[in-house]
């Protein structure tokens, strides 16, 4: 989906909004949230079973910063048993936005889809913006296994980032971009155990995603959305670095370097 920022954020109150979100963001040059930040539990049994692969926790900006209302979900949130992969999207909605832009951003991108896709919520777990501030998506709270609607057919047991940007082939995606989402996912797939760098087995739910209903089908730990869907998305340019950001994650979990861990 191609957004118009110029038409998004005309009427927006954006006064209000830098107010808001400057006092989510308490990090200087790295735009990193404090304050607002969520933290996960130090006992959290998950976090305990994975050890020693668990990642620590980033920072993530709460709804409240960009949610003008609470969401009348339909039924309540769904989660899984586990997760086993990450997504990862672009929001195709350019890139010359400034960070005081983000939470109507997302507020924009949230109402496209409860309005006129009818969902209960928005689609993605997690935002992350160009500076490499991450943003909490659907609700459900960010330590669980909250499914989504990002991935047509595999969004059980799987979490959807969406780096707020157009990513196409050409394009330049930040250095903090890249390394929030790599935490993000150390952080998400950690939990569980789950290697960065390696593959697993999903199965799809829908004949209307790459695969029919019910195949089996082999991912990266880390994929684009375009791996399991018809679509371009994350981008030429985003999804080059998808190697990269697996090493990373895995780093992050302080795996050895080298082939991906079965543990």
């Amino acid at each position: 989906m191609t957004i118009d920022r110029r038409m998004l954020l005309r009427g927006m109150g954006r006064a209000a909004t830098a107010g808001v979100i400057g006092a989510a963001l308490a990090a200087g040059d790295t735009g990193r949230p404090a304050a607002t930040a969520r933290q996960a539990h130090p006992t959290d049994p998950r976090a305990q079973a994975a050890a020693p692969w668990a990642a620590a926790q980033p920072a993530v900006v709460p709804r409240t910063v960009w949610q003008a209302a609470p969401t009348r979900r339909k039924e309540p949130a769904r989660t899984a048993t586990a997760v086993k992969a990450v997504f990862i999207h672009h929001t195709n909605s350019g890139n010359d936005y400034t960070p005081a832009e983000v939470p109507d951003l997302i507020r924009y991108l949230s109402g496209d889809h409860t309005e006129n896709r009818d969902w209960d919520d928005v689609g993605y777990n997690f935002f992350v913006d160009r500076t490499g501030t991450i943003y909490e998506g659907r609700a459900g709270g960010i330590a669980n296994p909250v499914v989504g609607a990002h991935t047509m057919g595999f969004n059980v047991g799987t979490v959807g980032v969406a780096a707020i940007g157009s990513f196409g082939a050409g394009a330049t995606v930040p250095a903090p971009m890249v390394e929030a989402i790599a935490q993000l996912a150390a952080w998400k797939l950690g939990m569980y155990g789950v290697d960065p760098r390696a593959s697993t087995v999903l199965v799809s739910t829908n004949d209307a995603s790459k695969y029919p209903e019910g195949s089996r089908t082999v991912f990266h730990t880390i994929s684009g959305h375009r791996d399991g869907y018809w679509t371009r998305c994350p981008g030429a340019a985003l999804y080059s670095l998808l190697p990269q950001i697996r090493d990373r994650a895995a780093h992050f979990q302080s795996r050895p370097a080298g082939p991906a861990s079965t543990a």
